[in-house]
């Protein structure tokens, strides 16, 4: 694994989410075929393409995985709403700590059109 995987991703990062990711079953009935891409590197990648303002296509080689391979993980965990998982599960883990400081929270809200007449 390259340093720059490791730096995106550490550790503790990896282990919360490992706890959100669902488990992915490979089943290829006609045997053989290519190794999966690893979850670790791909989630470095996204992470690099969110952060770094590159389009999926920019995606630099040093990851490992291709682009698509890289675009189609982003879009099952979008599916499968590991992200908000993700989020819960750090929001936890820093509360836990008492590492959050609610001091600077801010809540927005969906702008709702008055209706005409009524209350």
């Amino acid at each position: 694994m390259t340093d720059l995987v490791e730096r995106l991703v550490p550790d503790e990062l990896w282990t919360l989410f490992r706890r959100v990711v669902p488990p992915t079953e490979v089943i290829r009935p006609q045997g053989g075929g290519r190794r999966r891409a690893g979850d670790r590197e791909c989630l470095a990648a996204i992470i690099f393409v969110a952060t770094s303002g590159c389009t999926w296509r920019q995606l630099p080689p040093v990851f490992g995985p291709a682009w698509p391979t890289v675009y189609r993980r982003f879009a099952q965990w979008s599916r499968d709403r590991v992200w908000a998982r993700l989020h819960r599960v750090i929001l936890d883990e820093l509360g836990a700590r008492g590492e959050l400081d609610w001091s600077r929270c801010a809540i927005d809200s969906v702008s709702v059109r008055a209706s005409k007449g009524g209350h």
